[in-house]
């Protein structure tokens, strides 16, 4: 159970003084073709600009939509350490790294790097690096198997990256004939922030029985960066303290309630429901150019205008995003499909951010197990916004998926091919 986000893997290198050491990882590559696409670096007058600003909402005219491919490669190793420390208790590490197109995901953040003790009455007790649940189980497994990993995990006001975190997660509990476990991780993010002090709190349960599994999570957090990224890092309001005097405080909440039925022993349902909140927060130049103004990451911003004598204000926002799915299992094949659904979402904001529109996700996948660790997959999907204008305030580009831009088109389609290796 302590094991579902982690790559599961049965060639596991295990090594040193009584097996102590252990090396396990994974490498995949896939090549993706998609139409209607129209990339930032040509269409969008301020290609490196992201949504939340106004001036990124603006696309040069008279580009077609074109055709293209995407070749993305992903590779991630995990080293663990376990040392009995008797009596009961074990001493566990971990240092693990992801690797996306041969750089770091995130520069300056380890997916993980922790030290835990844990005994079989008392529970665990975590701290370090690690990545939340909210996003770990939305990636993986549930969205990797329905081919939903970036429409779900991606999207959202989940933060996934922790660098001070400290995490119990207590012994499994046995609950009517089921088994149950729950969790709470605190974060304190960067102590360079007195003023808008960082804070992270996620609270995790997950309740098994029979072939039922539910995983239910809950995360209130104040003072990161505001974003609608489920695999964000969460430290602090920005990225140098000298600002702090110019920001505004924030926060996001995110409740997801994640459930799989083993209808039988080939076929799975999937059901999932995520409820989103942003606090918004204004616009300001935090230093001015030249060469260029440095503003600060606003979110769901009013431009020019103002709110109780604060100009460019952010208002609240609240959306409630749905996903199904199901897998059929025969011989080494295993056929999904997935559905994500990016809701309206509620605010006060008289400007359009992209709060009235909506978009619906569909994927077909199917993975053939080689055995020895690898797999091979063909993968297909579409995506249809409710109408073009700026993409659902859930998601964190206006091309989240495969280049595909609510802007210009209401919908587009893509499929591709991919090979993964895990030992």
């Amino acid at each position: 159970m302590m094991g579902l986000g982690t790559a599961a893997s049965s060639f596991a290198i295990e090594f040193g003084p009584d097996d102590m050491f252990s090396l396990k990882g994974f490498g995949e590559v896939t090549v993706t073709r998609a139409n209607n696409q129209c990339p930032a670096a040509t269409c969008q007058l301020s290609p490196e600009t992201d949504r939340q600003k106004n001036w990124a909402d603006a696309i040069k005219q008279g580009i077609p939509l074109t055709r293209g491919e995407e070749v993305f490669s992903q590779t991630q190793l995990w080293l663990g350490a376990n040392y009995n420390l008797g009596q009961g208790y074990k001493l566990n590490a971990s240092l693990s790294q992801n690797w996306r197109d041969g750089k770091a995901d995130v520069k300056g953040f380890w997916r993980e790097k922790y030290i835990a003790v844990s005994h079989e009455y008392y529970g665990t007790l975590t701290a370090g690096h690690m990545t939340s649940r909210a996003w770990q189980f939305a990636d993986y497994p549930f969205g990797t198997n329905l081919g939903l990993s970036q429409a779900w995990a991606g999207t959202g006001a989940a933060y996934r990256n922790l660098t001070n975190a400290i995490r119990y997660t207590s012994p499994v509990l046995f609950v009517d004939e089921g088994d149950l476990v729950l969790e709470a991780t605190y974060d304190g993010g960067s102590s360079a922030f007195k003023t808008h002090k960082p804070r992270f709190l996620e609270l995790w349960a997950h309740y098994g029985k029979g072939p039922l599994s539910v995983d239910a999570m809950y995360q209130n957090t104040r003072n990161g960066v505001p974003s609608s990224f489920g695999a964000a890092a969460f430290r602090s309001p920005f990225y140098d303290n000298i600002a702090e005097g110019k920001l505004g405080g924030s926060g996001q909440s995110v409740a997801l309630l994640q459930t799989v039925y083993q209808l039988n022993p080939k076929v799975e349902l999937s059901a999932a429901v995520r409820h989103n909140r942003w606090s918004g927060a204004y616009a300001v130049i935090v230093k001015p150019g030249p060469p260029d103004d440095i503003w600060n990451f606003p979110f769901n911003v009013d431009w020019s205008g103002s709110m109780n004598g604060v100009p460019n204000p952010g208002y609240a926002a609240k959306s409630t995003d749905f996903a199904l799915g199901a897998r059929y299992r025969m011989d080494k094949w295993t056929f999904s499909t997935g559905m994500a659904y990016m809701g309206k979402a509620s605010t006060a904001n008289p400007s359009e951010r992209g709060q009235s529109n909506s978009a619906l996700v569909n994927t077909l996948q199917a993975t053939y197990n080689y055995g020895n660790g690898w797999e091979v997959s063909v993968f297909g999907g579409m995506i249809h916004y409710r109408k073009r204008g700026l993409a659902p305030l859930s998601m964190p580009s206006n091309a989240t998926l495969s280049g595909i831009d609510s802007r210009v088109t209401k919908a587009g389609n893509w499929f591709g091919v991919g090979a993964k290796y895990q030992f």
